[in-house]
């Protein structure tokens, strides 16, 4: 088990050792204590923010628990609060801005990559899309019998990574633990929300309406046309956007302009990126297009959005 205290640019190339390829930008420090890490997990006994960063994108899901404290922070522009006694859970390539913390704030945390929560949730992997992309629900407040399980589930966690090493099923033991206790949050999630747990199996069109959000999360250039995505899943446009409007009510566009516009807003107000290289990076044709595009849906030009939200 490792400390560490990060700050400047040795944070950045330790943070995407640690974090997945964390994005974090201003002024910060991080007090990480690491419990496990590796290409598909990371798991962190303890994280403390001396100094809160500006903004942070994550390239890898988590799972984080609130021990003291409290933080407000934006996650792609909604506002959220977390506290203590609180679990926030958040899909991969999310940017957090504006964020505020009480000096006490700290919490644990697990990093898990796309690959191995798939692996690990397989046929129940759209339920968990659907509470964090479809419902956005990302912060539930905890009980006594949830707070236990949590706890009893992170111990033995760290216990079999700590002994891996003298245990010949150490990695199928962590794969059980891992499935059992994403599950039961999957389950307290859900039991809050109200919402019934589907049966095993899943219809075809719930799969087709993962894999679009999986493809569209993942990619770095998101401004595409239906039909490019459509052709990627190997289905009609005119099927994807039936699927996407039965499982969310909102149409494949709608999805695909949201996020453009989640990317749009970070690389403008967290980055001091020309906007030039924004309109290229988010795969624009040019800078006019690019303009006219941010002023139709922000009503401002991107200089301006720029200059009126940092």
């Amino acid at each position: 088990m490792a400390k560490k205290t990060i700050s400047g640019m040795e944070e950045q190339i330790r943070a995407d050792r640690y974090l997945g390829n964390v994005t974090l930008s201003g002024s910060s420090e991080v007090e990480l204590t690491v419990g496990y890490s590796d290409d598909d997990l990371v798991l962190f006994d303890s994280v403390k923010l001396l100094v809160a960063p500006q903004s942070s994108r994550l390239q890898m899901n988590i799972v984080a628990f609130c021990t003291q404290g409290k933080i407000q922070i934006d996650l792609n522009g909604s506002n959220i609060v977390f506290e203590a006694n609180q679990i926030m859970a958040c899909p991969s390539n999310v940017s957090f801005s504006n964020i505020m913390m009480s000096p006490d704030f700290e919490f644990k945390a697990l990093f898990i990559s796309d690959k191995m929560l798939q692996a690990i949730l397989r046929t129940r992997m759209n339920s968990w899309m659907n509470l964090l992309y479809v419902r956005k629900s990302h912060v539930a407040t905890l009980g006594a019998v949830e707070i236990g399980f949590l706890v009893r589930f992170y111990e033995m966690l760290k216990v079999t990574f700590d002994e891996r090493g003298n245990n010949p099923y150490a990695t199928e033991i962590i794969e059980s633990l891992l499935r059992g206790g994403f599950l039961s949050l999957l389950g307290f999630l859900m039991t809050q929300l109200g919402e019934k747990i589907p049966p095993e199996g899943r219809k075809s069109t719930e799969m087709v309406f993962q894999q679009f959000l999986d493809l569209l999360s993942n990619q770095t250039v998101k401004h595409r046309t239906v039909e490019y995505y459509a052709k990627e899943l190997c289905v009609t446009p005119k099927y994807l956007s039936a699927v996407c409007k039965t499982h969310s009510r909102k149409t494949a566009n709608a999805w695909i302009r949201d996020y453009v516009l989640d990317d749009i807003r970070y690389y403008l107000m967290q980055t001091n990126m020309s906007i030039k290289q924004i309109s290229t990076q988010l795969g624009f044709p040019n800078t006019s297009f690019f303009g006219r595009y941010v002023k139709e849906h922000f009503g401002k030009s991107p200089s301006l959005f720029r200059k009126g939200d940092r």
